[in-house]
């Protein structure tokens, strides 16, 4: 029988993803789904592509609406969940799409986000391996009833760049990440910068200077790697595409390795992962190869002359940057396949 499922947040971008990526998969059920200022109206109304869920109606997000569900995703602003959260059973899966849980160092908390640290929960990236035991996080996940899932650019960013710090062939104290990003992953609200009329034919940079909240979370996910100290400058570039992320992340070369090496050390972190793919060596991935599907697509290169790797992730923000990692993840929990039900081929043209 289908775990029932509520999903807070049902009326912006990331609760839209869940609910498209729920209704193909068998395990689960959408039973209620919820909003702030649309609540009360059609689902259908504020999703119309989601015609299968032409039954449901958004009512308000509360605790006692949220009550009752196997599964509760929570698909909400940053800052939003924590309160919300610690009013539900603890029996209860909870998955947390938002900040509120992902950090584990409360003064990182403080200085990126402010106000009061939640605490920190079990982190929903399947792939990333501990450096200091060589298991996979997907072994923390199994039974746990509460999941933070990443941040979409640091999903990229890690599976990335994190093969070469478990197996020791870069210097994570000198990392240079930039990436292309889509505006959907700063959510549905009405903001000026995102509007057409300022994005269509042209690119800006945000959350420059180490400034973006993704950067404490990405050096907390390099050190579960492996890494004693981690350095990146980490610089998000946007640009006039819905969807999608491309990550070049560099780094340099650990003394005496050799680009055979380098390849080794992605070739074993991803030969059996089914959503990260390396591709061929001379082939760099394409944010189109990745719209719709569960995948994260990397290739890399060595730059001899610089003495540096040179990695480009790819992947949908929507899907394996959010709502796909939440799902996948909460199969885990629940001890289910974590492949059933999320597609690996993208949408094209």
């Amino acid at each position: 029988m289908p775990h029932s499922v509520a999903v807070a947040g049902a009326s912006g971008y990331a609760g839209g993803e869940l609910l498209r990526l729920l209704t193909a998969h068998p395990d689960f059920e959408v039973r209620t789904v919820t909003a702030h200022s649309n609540a009360g109206q059609p689902l259908v109304a504020v999703q119309p592509h989601l015609r299968s869920l032409a039954h449901l109606t958004l009512v308000e997000t509360t605790p006692e609406t949220l009550r009752g569900h196997d599964v509760v995703f929570l698909a909400l602003p940053h800052g939003a969940s924590g309160a919300l959260a610690a009013q539900l059973d603890d029996d209860v899966l909870v998955v947390d799409c938002g900040a509120d849980h992902r950090l584990t160092d409360p003064a990182a908390w403080a200085r990126f986000y402010g106000g009061e640290h939640a605490g920190a929960w079990t982190y929903g990236l399947p792939e990333l391996v501990h450096g200091d035991t060589g298991a996979r996080q997907r072994d923390e996940l199994a039974g746990t009833r509460r999941i933070a899932v990443p941040g979409c650019n640091v999903t990229a960013v890690t599976l990335g760049i994190a093969p070469g710090v478990t197996a020791g062939v870069v210097e994570a104290t000198d990392l240079v990440s930039v990436l292309a990003v889509g505006p959907s992953g700063a959510g549905k609200a009405l903001k000026p910068h995102l509007l057409a009329s300022e994005m269509l034919g042209s690119a800006s940079v945000y959350g420059v200077g180490g400034t973006h909240r993704h950067v404490p979370e990405i050096q907390q996910n390099l050190r579960v790697a492996g890494a004693h100290e981690v350095s990146i400058s980490f610089t998000p570039v946007l640009v006039p595409m819905a969807r999608g992320i491309l990550a070049t992340t560099t780094a340099t070369l650990a003394p005496g390795v050799s680009a055979h090496d380098v390849r080794n050390a992605w070739e074993r972190a991803y030969a059996a992962e089914p959503f990260v793919h390396l591709l061929p060596e001379g082939q760099f991935p394409r944010t189109a190869d990745t719209i719709g599907a569960n995948t994260c697509l990397v290739g890399l290169v060595v730059d001899e002359d610089a003495e540096r790797v040179v990695v480009v992730s790819a992947l949908d923000n929507l899907v394996k940057g959010t709502a796909g990692a939440a799902i996948q993840s909460a199969a885990l929990a629940l001890g289910l396949d974590e492949t059933v039900g999320l597609p690996v081929d993208g949408v094209a043209p």
